[in-house]
């Protein structure tokens, strides 16, 4: 699937490879992305996910409206723990599929929305 969204500034999901996410070029089956870089991931199981897997997206400056978490083919709920620290910063999750989250990516940085994401592989 190809999406195409314009006004975005920064990385770009493009759409879908496989497992994988079209970044600027690149595939990535899991991502870290924020409005100034694209890296790939490799999560660990979303159970475990915490504070210190999402460092490199909690140190952006201004920190992130919210993060938007992409939990893998389907949409599952993130460890509490995770959900309390973020909230202690002053800054929101949202999950969601990895699919949608990818898909809400565009349509937020287009409105030029600071925000942070961690997607999970589409399994």
């Amino acid at each position: 699937m190809e999406m195409n969204r314009s006004g975005a500034e920064g990385p770009v999901i493009a759409g879908f490879s496989g497992r994988g996410f079209k970044v600027d070029g690149g595939v990535y089956e899991g991502l870290l992305i924020t409005p100034e870089r694209a890296d790939g991931w490799v999560p660990p199981p979303l159970e475990a996910l915490g504070e210190g897997d999402l460092a490199e997206l909690l140190a952006l400056n201004p920190k992130p409206e919210f993060l938007l978490l992409g939990t893998g083919a389907a949409m599952r709920r993130p460890p509490v723990a995770l959900v309390k620290a973020l909230t202690a910063q002053g800054i929101g999750l949202e999950a969601m599929d990895s699919r949608a989250a990818a898909r809400a990516w565009g349509v937020l940085r287009a409105e030029l929305r600071w925000i942070a994401g961690a997607l999970y592989p589409l399994d």
